[in-house]
């Protein structure tokens, strides 16, 4: 396909595309999507106000005219107390940037790599990343709720870039914070004990739990009423057999829904939680900590009872990591990866499980109304990242502690082969050769 160069061969072209594609992903977003009407910021603003400004609890607050209420750990309201020093419009206003930043940080960290390495002008497949990734249904509705998701998944990926870039001394810490804000990334921790970073999982785990014992001390009795009853209370968010739950167990609660099957639900659990232990500890065994990480992230969207659509913005990492998986391998062998990973990327913008919002049972339902769980699922069979070359997880040089810093580092995402290119010619890189399936290895391989 020599189109894309012919089209994109001049700056002026460059520029002309980029601004369509801004433009068309903006009428899009104004457009298209359902409007959440920023309700998850909402029922933070209203729980923060409640509880300093009028003595309220934060479990006993819910959002005028529902049912809904908070639902995170305490440390989640505590670390949203300066929400009770501003308006309803600022708290929104930094609601949206906060996911901004996450947004851009993800986007330099999981696609920067990439696109260093095929040689690709940075501004213009950054602006074409940034459309690829506003269009996504799960961040389409992180921003539309007002939601934590992008935060979390950017405080996680903090760690997995410092254990990347050699200083994995240091990580752990936005493991730790995550999983004291909200539940479903301590699954993280057990990857570090899977993959052997005992000290890293020591870091995560103590951090959540002095963030966890902060909060007791702020408010004793909400933590109480959290650990012994919120926790447990999965009516407070809503329906487990919602068509938005997309996890087993929302799978489970629309087959079933007069007699959900607990027993059955803890057997997929357990079964999916080996199957991404024994994934990901061949992951880090090849050196590629990216997929790891991938793949915990879709475990742990598979075996939380609850995983709303905006959730799977934990699904974006696997489908990075495919598309370079596919993007590393020779032109006739790539086709099959890029082509999976450009169906599920359509799949996930196209809202396709709220065709069966109002009647999820149906024979048709087993398929359409669990949609992104199958892909999920998918996606952790498959296994992205793996591209057929066993890369060493320590860097044969260095010192004994920047070698353990870095076991289990993902080394392509530090190969020496990248090609510079400057930011003023954005020149197209040449074809590869067709004779090489797979790219040299680096040298600290």
């Amino acid at each position: 396909m020599r189109w894309p160069r012919r089209v994109l061969a001049t700056p002026a072209r460059r520029v002309s595309v980029a601004v369509c594609l801004v433009v068309a992903t903006a009428v899009f977003l104004a457009t298209v999507p359902l409007h959440r009407d920023f309700f998850d910021v909402g029922v933070y603003y209203g729980t923060v106000g409640d509880w300093v400004h009028h003595g309220g609890g934060i479990y006993d607050y819910l959002r005028p005219g529902t049912t809904y209420g908070f639902t995170y750990p305490p440390f989640a309201a505590v670390s949203m107390l300066p929400m009770a020093l501003v308006s309803w419009p600022v708290a929104v206003g930094i609601s949206i940037a906060l996911s901004v930043v996450a947004s851009a940080l993800l986007l330099h960290w999981l696609a920067g790599p990439v696109i260093r390495r095929e040689g690709w002008c940075r501004w213009f497949a950054f602006v074409v990343a940034g459309c690829l990734f506003a269009l996504l249904e799960p961040v389409r509705d992180t921003f539309s709720f007002g939601q934590v998701n992008l935060l979390l998944v950017a405080l996680v990926f903090a760690d997995a870039r410092l254990l990347a870039t050699g200083r994995g001394r240091y990580a752990g810490i936005g493991i730790g914070l995550a999983t004291a804000i909200k539940l479903t990334p301590a699954l993280f921790i057990g990857y570090l004990l899977i993959t052997g970073r005992r000290r890293q999982a020591g870091v995560a785990a103590g951090t959540a739990g002095a963030a966890t014992l902060l909060a007791a001390l702020a408010d004793p009795a909400a933590s109480r009423t959290f650990w012994t009853d919120a926790l447990w209370n999965t009516d407070r968010v809503g329906s487990l057999s919602y068509v938005s739950n997309q996890s087993l167990k929302g799978v489970l609660a629309r087959l079933q829904p007069d007699h959900p099957g607990r027993a059955l639900w803890l057997v997929c659990v357990l079964a999916v939680l080996a199957l991404w232990a024994y994934r990901a500890r061949a992951a880090v065994r090849d050196g590629d900590d990216r997929a790891g990480f991938a793949l915990t992230g879709l475990a742990a969207c598979l075996v939380s009872p609850v995983t709303w659509v905006h959730h799977l913005v934990w699904l974006i990492p696997a489908l990075v990591v495919l598309t370079d998986t596919g993007l590393r391998r020779g032109h006739r062998e790539r086709r099959l990866p890029l082509a999976l990973c450009a169906a599920v990327y359509v799949v996930l913008c196209s809202s396709v499980v709220w065709l069966w919002r109002w009647d999820s049972t149906g024979a048709d339902a087993v398929l359409g109304a669990n949609t992104y769980v199958w892909i999920t699922l998918g996606l952790l069979l498959v296994r992205p990242g793996r591209y057929g070359r066993r890369i060493s997880s320590v860097p044969r040089h260095g010192s004994a502690p920047a070698r353990r810093a870095g076991r289990g580092v993902d080394r392509t995402a530090l190969r020496s082969d990248i090609r510079p290119v400057s930011s003023s010619t954005c020149q197209l890189p040449l074809p590869r050769s067709r004779a090489v399936s797979h790219p040299p290895p680096s040298a600290g391989s």
